[in-house]
């Protein structure tokens, strides 16, 4: 089976440490992913919302790290909104075990926060969700 290619929405400000780790997992020898880093280097202005829709053309799933402030990361609720208008299929993972983690706004009522283990991350990118 190919490998999916991963975009992961992260809250820049909190949380780039846990995306840093779960891009790794990505180098693992029996990971179901490849992760493309895509992420925007400048801070948000201008046609960044135009930049990340392009970034999301050739992948298959977004993956969303969910940390304690991502309910208010404006960038995180933009590119969950831009993968619902793209129909990329996405989820939301917890970034930490250890700490209150919030949806982004834009994440549907029923999108449930899933825990972040390896064995659980293959089955959800496997697409059991």
């Amino acid at each position: 089976m190919a490998k999916k290619r991963v975009f992961i929405s992260f809250d820049v400000d909190h949380d780039e440490g846990t995306k840093k780790m779960l891009a790794l997992q990505a180098k693992l020898q029996d990971s179901p992913f490849d992760f493309i880093d895509a992420s925007i280097k400048e801070p948000l202005a201008g046609d960044w919302k135009e930049k990340v829709r392009r970034r999301m053309t050739n992948i298959d799933l977004v993956i969303v790290l969910c940390g304690e402030y991502t309910h208010m990361a404006n960038g995180v609720s933009a590119e969950v909104t831009i993968a619902q208008e793209k129909n990329v299929s996405y989820f939301l993972l917890a970034a930490y075990s250890d700490k209150n983690c919030t949806k982004p706004t834009s994440a549907k009522t029923e999108d449930k926060v899933y825990k972040w283990t390896w064995d659980n991350l293959k089955i959800l990118i496997g697409g059991a969700r």
